[in-house]
């Protein structure tokens, strides 16, 4: 046979393959001195041999490679491609040729799929949808002859030429596009001397107003690289009443220093209406440290457990007793520790008998005990959270839509979009919360009560708690005065079906009606432990009190951050959101008429009580002051794109590990790290959500635009008022 072009060769022999069920791959090209090929040979897929690329035989890779001899061979002979071998037998099964649509050789992305797939995608339209969107179209998977995957390549390629440069008009109009929406909007910019972007804040007005309530307890991590820039994304991010994670502001930064982290700390602070958060988990970063203590100095730190137990293997892995007794010691010195002396006497047995005093690294970590040894942490509430695998599961939910090869512009352009499938995700919590019932577990009067006023999720956890209950023997021990003291012995299950006995001491004041116990699970998670139910049990106590019931959990409320605008949320059908903003903005031109004189504002204050007196059936709704807005104009000049930045730490090492050392470590980090999860689940610490757990959005209005710089300040009045700010000269 002769052919016109090597690429009709490849086309024949490509339909021949496709129809007898194997694939095709380019085994040898000969080219003349000019680059033009003479000589080609095109062969099954699987032809070759498998030369395996790491040295643990233990487990081998999957291979296609069965040196099929399989393949045709063809001269350049006067202009005219020559077929001049053919063997056609294989030495391996081949497959229908309906599912020879596998083959990579067989896969081809049609223009009309390029072009609804890049539409879809400029829509906001995620990659599962606009796929099965194909998949239907075409009548069927068999029909496509290309897999979501190589949509997804497709997609990256075309984002990264729509939208590949120009960052930072981006970004700041990314901004301006907010402030039109919603004036709750607040965005800083950090640029340097050349108005080259350093640092970049923002929240919207619904992560604002989400904050009155799960401001509390946040965590904060800066490991997710969300752009070609290496400017990490660093997102504050609480936990909602349904115990799914949701934003509270996001930066991205150029640097992860102290002046950097100062800078960024203090403009979320002010955000916020300057109010700190009760608690924040952060990773053990010096320079994260000491600004907490600075801008957050009534804050109560605490380190990310998950992250100080993985390094475990590394740090005391050479130890001869590190499988044989270290390893465990270390962990029952943690969890099994109810009282701060109790701790510190079994952290000095185990270093004694290990011979451990001269070591560094523990000794460190002794001396920062306070900020992440579990029985230290007792007092504060912590809603569940122990590590900053929140903020990861957070960034896991962004990797759908972001990735690090993105320019600024792609992500906020694809910001919005991940975040608006979160409204809806709470939305729909929220519906089955109020509208499905989780059937009671016990005739205990008290889990009806949590039935009727905790959102589900919460629900089960307090029936996980009542179940456990069943493993509790209850002892009265001493009764002083109105204060009675219980042991109450808690069988836990742990590795292997082995079950220890753990006692724990539970106070009740009969006066106050007030329930202590030592495993302090209602203070840190806000879930009343089963140690303390079981004393409400002998007691025949049916409901608990008031102060047991966190507003925090419950699904009665109307929380007003679900009525306010965003970019990424349309209100339009939202009848409370509507008459909310109606409201909102009368009260606004109210409060603008009546504020210039004391005897307005308390004449319009005692309407107010009056109103709220006569309406006592409505839910009560406790909000804060609106922070001061600024509003800066950029004066028309242009703000550039990042520096591209390394990231902290020493540079990569040039050694390369061999493939059974990176297996082993990564072994022994997933023991490690299951090990840990289990422990807090036992012991009161709460495991968190997987990555890619329920996150809330961000993102909506602008009335700040603030860009800071090093530079010498001018000040000039804004275009709302007469408030003095700082641009850039």
């Amino acid at each position: 046979m002769e052919f016109a072009t090597d690429k009709d060769l490849m086309t024949y022999y490509k339909r021949y393959a496709k129809q007898q069920g194997f694939g095709v791959i380019t085994q040898r090209t000969k080219r003349e001195t000019d680059g033009s090929a003479k000589y080609l040979t095109i062969g099954c897929a699987r032809g070759g041999k498998y030369h395996p690329s790491h040295n643990n035989i233990s487990r081998p890779r999957p291979t296609t490679k069965t040196d099929c001899k399989a393949r045709i061979n063809a001269h350049l002979v006067k202009g005219v491609w020559v077929v001049t071998t053919v063997e056609i037998a294989h030495n391996h099964s081949t497959v229908s040729p309906q599912k020879s649509r596998f083959f990579r050789s067989h896969k081809c992305l049609d223009e009309y799929s390029q072009r609804m797939l890049d539409l879809n995608d400029r829509a906001g339209i995620r990659m599962n949808k606009n796929f099965g969107a194909l998949v239907v179209d075409a009548g069927g998977f068999e029909n496509l002859d290309f897999q979501e995957k190589d949509c997804r390549n497709f997609i990256d390629k075309a984002r990264q030429l729509r939208l590949g440069k120009w960052g930072g008009d981006a970004l700041t109009d990314y901004f301006k596009r907010m402030r039109l929406i919603n004036d709750g909007f607040v965005s800083v910019v950090d640029v340097d001397e050349d108005l080259r972007i350093r640092n970049v804040f923002w929240a919207d007005a619904r992560s604002r107003a989400a904050y009155e309530y799960f401001g509390d307890v946040i965590t904060f991590d800066t490991t997710y690289l969300t752009n070609r820039y290496g400017m990490p994304f660093a997102p504050f991010v609480g936990v909602n009443h349904h115990g799914q994670s949701i934003l509270l502001g996001a930066g991205l930064l150029s640097n992860e220093d102290t002046a950097t982290f100062v800078w960024l700390f203090r403009a979320w602070l002010q955000c916020m209406d300057n109010r700190a958060p009760k608690a924040i988990i952060t990773d053990q970063d010096r320079a994260m440290k000491s600004v907490i203590a600075l801008v957050f100095p009534d804050t109560r730190h605490r380190y990310c457990l998950w992250h100080i137990l993985r390094k475990l293997p590394e740090k005391l892995g050479s130890h001869s007793q590190f499988n044989n007794g270290l390893k465990t010691s270390i962990l029952s010195s943690l969890y099994d520790s109810q009282t701060c002396a109790e701790f510190e006497e079994k952290w000095g047995q185990l270093i004694q008998k290990y011979d451990l005093g001269d070591n560094a690294w523990l000794q460190g970590l002794y001396n920062e005990r306070s900020f992440w040894v579990p029985t230290y942490l007792k007092g504060v509430f912590w809603a569940g959270m122990s590590t900053t695998q929140r903020s990861e599961s957070m960034n896991a939910f962004f990797d759908g839509f972001v990735h690090s090869g993105i320019t600024l512009k792609e992500f906020v352009d694809q910001f919005d979009n991940a975040l608006r499938k979160k409204v809806e995700v709470e939305t729909t919590v929220d519906f089955m919360s109020c509208n499905q019932t989780i059937p009671c577990v016990s005739p205990f009067h008290i889990e009806k009560q949590f039935q009727a006023l905790y959102t589900n999720t919460k629900y089960k956890e307090v029936q996980k708690e009542l179940l456990g209950m069943m493993g509790c023997n209850c002892l009265f021990v001493s009764n002083e005065g109105c204060i009675s003291t219980f042991n109450v012995l808690d069988e836990i299950t742990i590795e292997d079906d082995h079950v220890k006995t753990v006692n724990y001491s539970v106070y009740y004041n009969e006066e106050e009606c007030e329930l202590k116990c030592t495993c302090a699970l209602f203070e840190m998670r806000g879930i009343l432990c089963r140690h303390a139910l079981k004393v409400c049990q002998m007691k025949k106590m049916h409901v608990v009190p008031e102060k047991y019931v966190l507003d925090r959990w419950r699904k009665d409320l109307k929380r007003r951050y679900t009525l306010v605008k965003s970019s990424y949320d349309d209100m339009r059908q939202n009848a409370d959101a509507r008459r909310y903003e109606l409201v909102v903005k009368r009260c606004l031109k109210l409060a603008t008429r009546v504020s210039q004189r004391d005897d307005h504002v308390n004449a319009f204050m005692c309407h107010l009580d009056e109103f709220e007196n006569n309406f006592k059936g409505l839910p009560l709704e406790s909000g804060s002051s609106k922070v001061k807005e600024n509003v800066v104009e950029d004066k028309g000049k242009k703000i550039l794109s990042t520096h591209v930045v390394r990231g902290k730490g020493r540079p990569p090492s040039k050694r390369k590990v061999p493939p059974v050392e990176k297996a082993a470590t990564k072994r022994r980090n997933k023991q490690t790290c299951r090990k840990i999860f289990d422990d807090d689940s036992q012991h009161g610490e709460v495991s968190e959500a997987q990555p890619g757990a329920k996150v809330d959005q961000l993102g909506s209005n602008v009335d700040d635009f603030i860009v800071e710089t090093q530079c010498s300040t001018v000040t000039q009045p804004t275009p709302l008022g007469n408030e003095e700010v700082a641009v850039v000269p």
